[in-house]
């Protein structure tokens, strides 16, 4: 929270609570796993040249070869994740991601994370 304020003084204020038209959310929900190298790539790139349009985002990630859930966090360009609990056995491997914005291409956001996904074999 200390860093966002450091970016943003007036993240907490009064002012940043009034409807702004710019501010947009986009949620993306995939099954199917994800390469680590690529979704870590992808968001060290976001982060860098979107992070401060990125107000929040938050998720969970089906990392392929891993039995945890990855959960992560973000405010503008700080990013946490760490796994989190099992996967349950009857529970659906998907990934659920929302980002707050401004100026987020919901397209752009969709197939870049599209990309980070593995192949699958048929």
């Amino acid at each position: 929270l200390d860093r966002a304020l450091e970016i943003d003084p007036n993240f907490l204020g009064e002012d940043a609570h009034e409807h702004d038209e710019t501010v947009t959310s986009v949620a993306i929900v995939e099954s199917g796993a994800l390469d680590g190298e690529t979704l870590n790539a992808w968001l060290g790139r976001l982060l860098r040249y979107q992070g401060q349009d990125i107000f929040r985002m938050k998720g969970i990630l089906n990392i392929a070869g891993e039995d945890h859930r990855f959960v992560f966090q973000g405010v503008h360009m700080l990013f946490d994740g760490k796994p989190d609990r099992l996967w349950k056995p009857n529970e659906a491997r998907k990934n659920e991601l929302v980002f707050i914005g401004r100026n987020l291409d919901e397209t752009a956001l969709k197939e870049d994370f599209r990309a980070c996904l593995v192949p699958t074999q048929n």
